[in-house]
């Protein structure tokens, strides 16, 4: 099993934290659709024949390409790959692109899944993070896509804003539950470097959050969140159901991916490759039928610390049996010895040979996966 990501760098603004690849100029999307569609027959073979079960458009914003630019990309993944007839399909779209026909027209695409981006239910935050939508907006844009029969839908919700309060959390939360969907996912902002945000926090225009507030806001919407029914099953993301991002958890599983677009990452099992960061270079070279990739051969060392970065991260864990028969003995043994101290700690347990975090040892995640890496 394997899955297909489609990178869309098209947005009609952009965020102030964004450091994705992504431009404003949409003058390329034709060529774009084009080049996506011949880097699937120039690199269908990248995954080796196997079935594909999940495909996710990402960017960017993928709700600014029209119905006829997925129908074209959706033909060409058909006609190039074998599809799962339950095939998970998701797209990230904005909530001001969910309105009007819009969506209504999506429907008629094979999309089963949607991912929001609400960010924030707080119209200062959404301000301040310059997106397009108002809250109510953002509310609007779930209930349309409930009533048309959308019912996996996830959002996006973001903490750790300058000026945030717990109160001002504490009614995004609410408002989130109460939309009655499966899915959220929920990143504390990150100051990147090459961003406005970052620039004003350089500046002195800004102050990041209070790290012992983070901790209490992180820790508020695991409880608040459990109570609604949702399973926290990856440090980020959080289910109802059973309901998880199936996209999302494979790559944490290790299975294959390949990426399509500018930016777009890949994995073959064992090695990892990039399209190159540039829209323009990226249609020149598909155009060419020499597509722009850099690709990494991780030794062992870094295979392992990918093992533990993504495992340690879910539900799932670490398992010491598949740890050992991918890395060896001699790697297993480093990673129980390390681990230990965690253990006895409380921030770690091992059940079944399965390494997990507890609830203790989320709040120092970090720590714990940088522990276990190995270094030489």
């Amino acid at each position: 099993m394997a899955g297909i990501y489609i990178h869309v760098p098209f947005c009609k603004t952009r965020c102030i934290y964004c450091d994705f690849h992504t431009r404003t100029d949409m003058s390329p999307k034709h060529d774009y659709v084009s080049a996506i569609c011949k880097e699937i027959e120039l690199r269908k073979n990248y995954i080796s024949n196997e079935t594909v079960q999940t495909i996710y458009f990402g960017g960017g914003t993928p709700s600014q390409l029209s119905y006829e630019d997925f129908l074209k990309i959706f033909d060409a993944i058909y006609a190039g790959f074998n599809v799962v007839s339950d095939v998970e399909i998701t797209m990230e779209a904005n909530p001001d692109d969910l309105n009007g026909k819009y969506p209504e027209t999506l429907r008629k695409l094979p999309f089963n899944r949607l991912s929001i981006g609400i960010q924030s239910f707080d119209d200062d935050e959404l301000k301040f993070l310059k997106r397009r939508h108002s809250a109510e907006r953002a509310i609007e844009a779930v209930r349309i896509c409930k009533s048309l029969g959308y019912d996996n839908i996830s959002i996006d919700l973001m903490y750790g804003l300058p000026n945030q309060t717990m109160d001002i959390w504490h009614r995004n939360l609410d408002r989130a539950i109460a939309l009655d969907i499966h899915h959220i996912s929920s990143y504390h902002l990150v100051y990147e470097q090459e961003t406005r945000l970052f620039r004003l926090f350089e500046r002195g225009d800004i102050k990041p959050v209070d790290e012992d507030l983070s901790v209490e806001m992180f820790s508020a919407m695991i409880d608040r969140l459990g109570d609604a029914g949702f399973e926290h099953y990856e440090i980020s993301a959080f289910a109802k159901n059973g309901l998880y991002s199936r996209h999302n958890s494979s790559y944490w599983l290790g299975a294959k991916y390949l990426g399509l677009g500018p930016a777009a990452h890949s994995f073959d099992g064992q090695n990892r490759a990039w399209n190159i960061a540039s829209t323009p270079q990226y249609i020149e070279g598909i155009s060419l039928g020499i597509p722009a990739i850099e690709i990494e051969y991780p030794d062992k060392n870094t295979g392992y610390n990918d093992f533990i970065l993504t495992g340690m991260r879910t539900v799932w864990g670490v398992n010491l049996g598949e740890l050992e028969k991918r890395f060896g003995a001699s790697m297993k043994d480093y990673c129980t010895k390390t681990v230990q101290k965690h253990i006895d700690r409380g921030f770690v347990t091992n059940t079944d040979n399965v390494l997990r975090l507890t609830r203790k040892g989320v709040f120092i995640s970090d720590g714990i996966m940088s522990d276990l890496m190995r270094v030489e």
